[in-house]
């Protein structure tokens, strides 16, 4: 037992300082830069667009902040401002898809998958929704009443603060990152060597099955819909490592995460908005597994075209021979 909980340790250490190494200095940078003038212009650049997906100007601002720092400061944006209930469910639907990118991005690129292609099917997912919303809906003129959020904001004035502020909050993130992912290493490890997570997976094979993937991929799909991409990160590095997930299938699970990842807190946190987040999650989910299955689907007759080309053109070779 001490030796499963050591190397269960051990991994979740260099787990963590693979992870930290990438959110430290992300953190750090994006915690210093709204004091900066380049949020304001970011959101000044951005406001005119809003009217195509029937937002108003202001929208701007929760949309950017959401997508640069995280869900929670996107959600205090939106209670400072008056929007209508069609607006706030607009919003909350972009940001559920898209939120966070710097981080979620960058630690999730780590397992091999381009940076590019995360982002881009995040903020394509948020605004193509945001846009057949707007089309399909025509209800929700009423104003939105939020629900009771208590905020509280230390004064932060002059470089110092700022800079003192940025490390502090990247020191909290990875200090986060470490009391969730070095635990898990360990139950991981346990689950491992016990032979439990050959059970687990084979639990949610079916899933996975449907899903178009191999099921090896399943603790990493679970990983990611409980703890949400950055922290599951961490067990989809050991997955490759461990449990020989293939490329394909990794890039299928990350296609399906990042259309919907920690799927109870990032839908609960939406109650103060004072919108049904029953849709949120349905949205998310039937998105995530229409997304991952036709992505697999045309993955899969590609190289079916392949092979079929590749052994055409032996057998034309051995005739003319």
């Amino acid at each position: 037992m001490s030796g499963i909980l050591k190397r269960g340790l051990m991994q979740g250490l260099q787990t963590t300082w693979t992870l930290g190494k990438v959110i430290f200095p992300i953190t750090l940078i994006v915690t210093i830069l709204q004091y900066t003038p380049v949020l304001p212009w970011v959101i000044e650049k951005v406001s005119p667009l809003m009217g195509i997906i029937g937002l108003s100007g202001e929208a701007a601002v929760p949309i950017v902040l959401g997508n640069v720092l995280n869900l929670y400061a996107g959600i205090a944006a939106i209670i400072s401002f008056d929007f209508t209930v069609k607006e706030v469910f607009i919003m909350a639907i972009m940001l559920s898809f898209s939120h966070n990118l710097f981080i979620e991005s960058a630690v999730a690129s780590k397992v091999g998958i381009k940076w590019w292609i995360i982002v881009g099917v995040r903020v394509g997912l948020a605004l193509i929704a945001a846009t057949i919303i707007n089309l399909v809906w025509n209800g929700g003129s009423e104003m939105a009443q939020y629900g009771f959020i208590s905020q509280e904001q230390a004064t932060i004035s002059g470089w110092a603060d700022i800079t003192v502020n940025g490390l502090q909050t990247a020191i909290i993130a990875v200090i986060q990152l470490a009391v969730i992912v070095i635990p898990l290493m360990v139950i991981m490890q346990f689950l491992r060597e016990k032979g439990w997570l050959a059970k687990l997976s084979n639990g949610f094979a079916p899933v996975t099955k449907i899903l178009g993937m191999e099921k090896n991929t399943s603790m990493t799909l679970v990983a990611g819909l409980t703890i949400g991409l950055a922290y599951g990160a961490g067990l989809m590095i050991q997955a490759i490592k461990e449990d020989d997930v293939s490329k394909r299938d990794m890039t299928l699970a990350l296609i399906f995460l990042v259309s919907c990842h920690a799927v109870v807190e990032d839908t609960l946190i939406f109650i103060p908005l004072g919108i049904p987040v029953w849709p949120l999650l349905i949205i998310r989910l039937i998105t995530a597994f229409l997304l991952t299955m036709v992505i697999s689907f045309l993955w899969k007759r590609e190289e079916q075209g392949k092979r079929k080309g590749t052994t055409n053109d032996y057998s034309n070779n051995t005739i003319r021979s």
